[in-house]
């Protein structure tokens, strides 16, 4: 875990093709796939230029509910995010926040749910990025 929560991978995709792998994994996981933010759409409507920026929002109830019992302040930080973005190379991520991380912010502990779900969102991630 980064001293921030945030990690970060390189994509062997694009971003449109990073973004799709994720969906699929997610949905594959048995979770749900909550909504799509287009940060770089949004800002060409406005005559703003933004590389590709895109957040899929996703969860589980199953999986969410305990830790908003055991803190609903970690609330604010679920469904869970990713962030499929495009640097000034060209070179696509994707970035997330490590569930240890929020469960240490909410002051939750480290619960074997937030291990299961930590793992869970390492194996999305790796099977978006390639």
């Amino acid at each position: 875990m980064t001293s921030n929560g945030l990690v970060t991978l390189a994509s062997d995709a694009g971003p449109a093709e990073t973004l799709e792998r994720l969906a699929a994994a997610v949905r594959g996981r048995g979770m749900a796939v909550m909504a799509r933010i287009d940060h770089a759409g949004a800002a060409a409507r406005v005559g703003l230029e933004l590389r590709p920026t895109e957040v899929l929002i996703f969860g589980n109830p199953r999986a969410g509910t305990p830790l908003m019992q055991a803190a609903q302040t970690v609330g604010i930080d679920l469904p869970l995010r990713a962030l499929v973005w495009q640097d000034a190379s060209g070179k696509t991520w994707l970035s997330y926040n490590d569930p240890r991380w929020l469960a240490e912010r909410h002051g939750i502990g480290e619960a074997a749910m937030v291990g299961g779900l930590a793992a869970t969102l390492e194996a999305v991630a790796k099977a978006a990025t390639g």
